[in-house]
């Protein structure tokens, strides 16, 4: 069985189409990159596939499990995590308690236990802390888990993005232009990251990126948007070479 498979996803915004016919499958542990220029669909689709927007028409499942019509928090439940372009930490928080705060989905106090703190709510807390300080250190983030979020360096407030999708133990992790903003040699650590985090946790991955060093040297697969339509799906080597891509890149017919 795929771990995901989109038929037909097509998504509308006051007429405008964002995604259009959109198929794909996905089995378990692949690292897929789907790429475009900018304004092709891919964050749309990011969007649809974490129930943030609504496909206009299609189907999406994930495990066997129709996912289109639940809410964000009912497909991270399922399994799915994401991060985002532009980084979303609670920055006034610590670093600790940004990864807490990810575990709290699957708390079993009552709500009247942490009003009272009475009954299961100290055991658990002290549950969810020990959690997030583990994840911290397979992060070596743990030396900074009492400072604010916000004051990171921005690598490291990518990371501790990652680290935070990952505590809610996703099966399928979504990165949204993971290396934005960061220089040449930051991508190549960026990319011993990745398959580190993909072999660590043993988590699926697809990831949207600009950056072409980044997916040649680690996508498996590459899928590729231009105005919301899929123009081609192959391996790197393929795709790099492909007219369609290249033609949607620099905007003008190439013929090799």
């Amino acid at each position: 069985m795929p771990l995901l498979e989109a038929k037909h996803i097509t998504h509308r915004f006051d007429g405008l189409c964002a995604v259009d016919d959109f198929n794909f499958t996905l089995a378990p542990h692949e690292l897929v990159g789907i790429i475009g220029p900018n304004g092709a669909g891919k964050t749309t689709l990011f969007n649809l596939i974490t129930g943030v927007y609504r496909a206009t028409e299609g189907t999406i499942q994930f495990s066997g499990k129709e996912i289109v019509g639940q809410t964000p928090h009912q497909i991270n439940k399922l399994g799915i995590a994401r991060t985002f372009q532009n980084i979303r930490l609670f920055k006034e928080l610590t670093v600790l308690d940004n990864v807490r705060i990810a575990y709290y989905g699957k708390i079993i106090y009552s709500p009247l236990e942490a009003l009272l703190h009475i009954g299961r709510f100290r055991a658990e807390e002290k549950r969810i802390a020990g959690m997030a300080m583990e994840l911290l250190i397979i992060f070596k983030l743990d030396d900074l888990a009492n400072v604010a979020a916000g004051s990171l360096p921005y690598g490291l407030q990518r990371k501790l993005e990652i680290a935070r999708a990952l505590a809610t133990e996703p099966k399928l992790l979504l990165l949204d232009e993971p290396a934005a903003g960061m220089n040449p040699n930051e991508i190549i650590s960026l990319m011993e990251f990745i398959g580190w985090i993909r072999k660590t946790f043993s988590v699926t991955i697809i990831l949207i990126e600009h950056q072409m060093r980044l997916v040649m040297g680690i996508c498996e697969r590459l899928v590729v948007l231009d105005f919301g339509a899929t123009i081609a799906e192959g391996l790197p080597a393929q795709i790099q070479n492909n007219p369609k891509v290249m033609e949607a890149y620099l905007g003008e017919e190439v013929k090799i």
